[in-house]
């Protein structure tokens, strides 16, 4: 997808996407084939609902109608929000992570799995799980250390409701 191309469509949906108090992740075209698909990630600080992403499809599928921002040919349309392995790029990936178990992969080399306790500008608090029986330590990691970073999907993580209870 042209830039020009990228730029207008955000700037075009944008508007969108925040009155339904989202943000707009990411904005792809690929082909399918003859068409084209058109994928719209959103997310929000509480997690995006199937029913929201449904009312924000057919809010963007008239705005595309009434422009000629997609041009003639077909394409599809898909809304939805980011997957549990979308890489943590923005500040506010960290900060709606807090809680959960994360992987980062280090400047200085290696990868260190911990749980993100909170997060400022600089950097991230984390707690590292202790080894065979061994206490959890607290570790700070500055931002421009981490090369890449993902959540660990845990199936017995504690929900935060559960926390707060």
């Amino acid at each position: 997808m042209s830039t020009t191309q990228s730029e207008r469509l955000r700037g075009l949906l944008e508007p969108l996407v925040s009155a339904e108090q989202l943000d707009l992740e990411e904005i792809e075209v690929s082909r399918a084939g003859r068409r084209r698909v058109l994928r719209i990630i959103v997310d929000s600080e509480e997690g995006v609902e199937l029913d929201a992403c449904a009312e924000l499809s057919r809010a963007i599928s008239e705005k595309l109608d009434e422009t000629d921002a997609m041009g003639e040919g077909e394409y599809v349309l898909e809304v939805s929000s980011p997957g549990a392995d979308r890489p943590l790029t923005e500040h506010r990936h960290y900060v709606r992570a807090t809680g959960r178990l994360v992987k980062l992969h280090l400047r200085e080399g290696g990868e260190l799995v911990a749980r993100i306790l909170a997060v400022d500008e600089e950097g991230l608090d984390l707690e590292v799980p202790g080894v065979k029986g061994r206490k959890p330590t607290s570790r700070r990691v500055a931002f421009d250390e981490i090369t890449k970073a993902r959540v660990e999907i845990e199936f017995s993580r504690k929900d935060k409701k559960e926390e707060e209870a």
